[in-house]
């Protein structure tokens, strides 16, 4: 599409989404955080000083003085629940206001309860009990890692990595080199096989999550970590496995492994996740140059085929798939068809704000 505005395109991304988000809309879930953080991120690399105030209004109305946090319950243990407090870093080294830091000592407080599987990694949820999902990763990751360097917790941040080596090695498909969406290491839901553990199906967003998790672990990652070799050798393993996956139209299959199957689509958020895997990977000396190519073209695609922008100049995406999870009430089974009928949302923030993330990337590029 033609760019309307004179601004880089994720800040007039981040400006259209202030223009129909406003103070009262947020709820405390991580999509509502990811696109505020992502505007926070393109406002701050701009220069740009009129997206913290809006940010700042957002989170104002939900977090107490003494950092309790609207809607959030700590027993839920919902991993989920953790991403929205990425925002709160930046919130409180602007403001100096003490309950952003206690907001966040709060989401802490979660993860050091959180049930997890044998193996050392956390349950998605309490309701998802022994399943490791993809999401999950990213949803907690990121929050984790800058908590424990802002602490000086070495040990925390070792969790971390582990966390993500431990996910990598247990999910991976060794033809393909994907990461399955979840794994039930009790082999108790329907979804999972029974000698695997491992879900049926590749989801893009899944592991999208799980690329964006090892890239922005690794901000928090001291240079001479001794596992932090460990995490570029999985970004650099999966760079290639995702590019054998991008069509000509530069974007991904909702399921990737299967483009001809009726139903399937090309779907925006995996898309834009894989497009900040390759401009950062590259920018942050872990890929090679030429992944370059496969940023640009998924970028231009998304462009081309989901990116519009109205009469009064406010940018909208569409062929965002709304939610795909597993198991629950109504049961998700994992199947082909599960993938295909869950329903495409216009602007849904868990495409729009990778959508921004994966557009910084690319300008920060130039």
């Amino acid at each position: 599409m033609r760019q309307t505005s004179h601004l880089p395109l994720s800040l007039a991304i981040a400006k259209s989404v202030e223009s129909y988000y406003q103070p009262g809309m947020m709820l405390w879930h991580y999509e509502h955080g990811l696109v505020l953080y992502a505007s926070l991120k393109s406002a701050s690399y701009h220069k740009d000083d009129s997206i913290y105030p809006w940010v700042y209004s957002m989170y104002d109305r939900l977090i107490g003085q003494d950092g309790t946090i609207a809607t959030y319950r700590e027993g839920e243990f919902n991993l989920d629940q953790i991403n929205a407090g990425r925002a709160l870093f930046p919130l409180y080294d602007k403001s100096g206001e003490e309950r952003f830091s206690k907001a966040a000592d709060c989401l802490r407080s979660q993860l050091v309860h959180q049930p997890r599987t044998r193996s050392g990694v956390y349950w998605h949820k309490e309701i998802y009990p022994w399943q490791i999902w993809l999401d999950g990763l990213y949803m907690q990751g990121p929050f984790n890692a800058e908590y424990a360097m802002r602490h000086d917790d070495a040990q925390e941040l070792d969790d971390v990595l582990n966390q993500l080596i431990i996910t990598y090695n247990t999910l991976r498909d060794e033809k393909t080199g994907l990461l399955y969406h979840a794994y039930d290491e009790s082999r108790g839901q329907r979804w999972s096989d029974i000698s695997t553990g491992l879900s049926p199906h590749f989801w893009s967003r899944s592991i999208g999550w799980y690329c964006m998790a090892l890239l922005d672990v690794l901000d928090y990652t001291p240079a001479d970590h001794p596992r932090r070799g460990e995490i570029e050798d999985i970004i650099r393993a999966l760079a290639p496995s995702v590019a054998a996956f991008q069509r000509e139209s530069g974007l991904w299959y909702q399921v990737p492994d299967y483009p001809d199957a009726v139903g399937n689509y090309l779907e925006t958020s995996g898309s834009s996740m894989f497009a900040y895997l390759y401009f950062k990977g590259v920018r942050t000396g872990i890929l090679d140059r030429k992944y370059l190519d496969n940023g640009r073209k998924a970028i231009d695609g998304i462009k081309r085929v989901y990116l519009t922008c109205d009469e009064n100049g406010i940018y909208h995406l569409d062929g965002i798939c709304s939610v795909a999870g597993l198991g629950g009430n109504p049961y998700r089974d994992g199947s082909l068809k599960y993938y295909f009928l869950e329903p495409q949302k216009r602007d849904d923030f868990k495409g729009v704000g990778p959508f921004i993330l994966a557009l910084l990337e690319s300008e920060m590029a130039q």
